[in-house]
């Protein structure tokens, strides 16, 4: 019995050296798909030093990261002796110029972006406007809802506005002017929820 089986047992062991020398492996898979997509921090390792040290106001503007707004340190100059409404236009065009420019290298590399175009002016209000109006060379409407939000959050929460959360804005050519408020969700989801306006008459 035991002389009978040795070939068959001799024939299964040359099959599998056969095999192994295939290289055939019928349990191994793919491993490698690369690198492990890198997710953005939205948040700065350290403060910017340029921040710090530039002689202004303190302040903030909101950056968009990810699909949220962040709030980041700026300094805003204004001269001496403004008056309060000179002051409030001076502050806010500040505040447009910082979203407008590009952030700095190390907000670029926390994924900070900002939907906010060089060359928008703010004006005080005009003949029939609340006393704290701000007229922007382009129109609210116009503005994308990340940029638009980005304007409203950054104004309503500076020496811009009152402080209570919401900026009176107009166009060049807006026969009146319309309450904006910065909420919770414009914050989180500025692409998909347009900061909530009313329309304001005159003060």
């Amino acid at each position: 019995m035991t002389v009978r089986r040795l070939p068959a047992l001799s024939g299964l062991a040359v099959l599998a050296v056969l095999l192994t020398g295939c290289g055939i492996r019928a349990t191994e898979v793919p491993t490698d798909y690369g690198p492990a997509p890198s997710r953005v921090r939205c948040s700065l390792a350290e403060p910017d030093v340029s921040t710090r040290t530039t002689p202004g106001l303190p302040a903030q503007v909101f950056l968009l990261c990810g699909s949220s707004l962040v709030a980041v340190d700026r300094t805003v100059r204004v001269p001496e002796g403004a008056s309060d409404s000179g002051r409030r236009v001076l502050v806010a065009q500040g505040l447009l110029d910082e979203l407008a420019a590009q952030p700095s290298a190390a907000e670029k590399e926390a994924g900070y972006t900002s939907d906010v175009r060089r060359g928008i002016t703010v004006t005080g209000p005009r003949s029939g406007d609340p006393e704290d109006t701000l007229r922007l060379s382009t129109a609210p409407d116009d503005l994308t809802s990340y940029a638009l939000a980005q304007v409203v959050c950054t104004f309503s929460d500076s020496a811009a506005a009152e402080g209570n959360g919401s900026v009176i804005l107009a166009g060049p050519t807006d026969r009146s002017a319309r309450r904006y408020s910065c909420t919770d969700e414009v914050r989180a989801r500025p692409g998909s929820n347009e900061p909530p306006a009313d329309e304001v008459t005159g003060g």
